[in-house]
């Protein structure tokens, strides 16, 4: 009889022993991104870390690593499928490998403002894109906002005539190496991190980048004009791999996708703030110039950058690019 006991004793010990060790040793989520914590992006990712350890800290803990301090853009969602990071937040630029529908969203003057992006995002088309990388191993899980793209440069730009031959620093992307090359300027595919040396030293002429991105990397003082242009969209897809988000328990899976939810709506909102106040701010240092485009002008742009359009048709999807259009009414 005392054996017995002292036996389930044991068992006893040994699974309190086992519980307490799973709460003392939560699930890890490195989330790694390459800005810095003062941006949309480093606050979404800030307000998931926090909504996570006030709801479910005892299950979950999230480890964010801004400024490339883990991975960069380049790198991450190869280390994401090897399991090395949980969660990113690459701009949409950063999947032509694993997916050409995504370049739909680098297609110029395809969305008029903000509104439309949010209106497609939210729709049937916008959600499949979501998953538009799973057969790679990845799952998107939302996208998160920076803003329109404006055009700065080293001579004003307010026909597309003023960019011939100019030098215009461009993520790697296809559609945008063309959008420049239909004002027969000249992309240059180059790391961001590079851009304001670039800038500096004149080895480019201009960039194209969102307000929000053009103050805080101070692009604007070492460019004498900027073209609000909204030509195009900076967006972001917070993303995992399928194998870590289905390891998931159902219920964990949904409160983290719930608290997800809640800090990407927030990074959106600092997104919005930001592109005005800091146009203002860039206004106010009076370093550069802000000019603006009559309807005239901007026809034109449009009328020689739609083309692009066509061009990447068959590799993005002509339903697509309508269902896109048709968020603009």
């Amino acid at each position: 009889m005392f054996k017995k006991l002292t036996t389930a004793a044991l068992c006893l010990a040994a699974a309190v022993a086992t519980t307490t060790a799973f709460a003392a040793d939560p699930l890890v989520i490195k989330f790694s991104h390459v800005v810095a914590e003062n941006t949309p992006k480093g606050q979404m990712a800030n307000k998931f870390k926090e909504l996570v350890a006030a709801r479910m800290g005892d299950r979950v803990k999230v480890e964010v690593y801004p400024n490339s301090q883990l991975f960069g853009d380049n790198k991450v969602l190869e280390a994401m499928l090897l399991g090395d990071v949980q969660m990113a937040a690459p701009s949409l630029s950063k999947f032509s490998r694993y997916t050409k529908k995504l370049a739909l969203y680098d297609l110029p003057f395809l969305f008029k403002d903000m509104d439309a992006v949010e209106r497609f995002q939210k729709g049937p088309a916008g959600q499949k894109l979501l998953k538009s990388v799973s057969r790679k191993g990845l799952l998107g899980l939302g996208y998160l906002h920076n803003g329109l793209k404006q055009l700065s440069a080293s001579e004003p730009l307010k026909v597309p005539a003023d960019a011939k031959g100019l030098k215009f620093r461009i993520m790697s992307s296809d559609v945008l190496e063309a959008q420049f090359e239909a004002v027969h300027a000249m992309p240059l595919k180059k790391p961001f991190s590079e851009v304001f040396t670039l800038l500096q030293t004149r080895a480019i002429d201009g960039q194209e980048n969102t307000w929000s991105n053009i103050y805080s990397k101070k692009f604007f003082e070492v460019q004498p004009t900027i073209t609000e242009s909204n030509h195009g969209l900076l967006d972001y897809m917070v993303v995992t791999s399928k194998e870590f988000w289905g390891s998931l328990p159902a219920d964990l899976r949904g409160d983290v996708q719930k608290a997800l939810d809640e800090a990407i709506a927030h990074g959106n909102t600092v997104a919005a703030q930001k592109s005005v106040s800091d146009k203002q701010k860039i206004i106010d240092s009076g370093r550069s110039k802000v000019l603006n485009l009559s309807a005239a002008e901007r026809s034109q742009w449009v009328d020689v950058m739609k083309p692009v359009w066509k061009k990447f048709e068959k590799k993005i999807g002509k339903d697509l690019i309508d269902a896109a259009y048709a968020s603009n009414n």
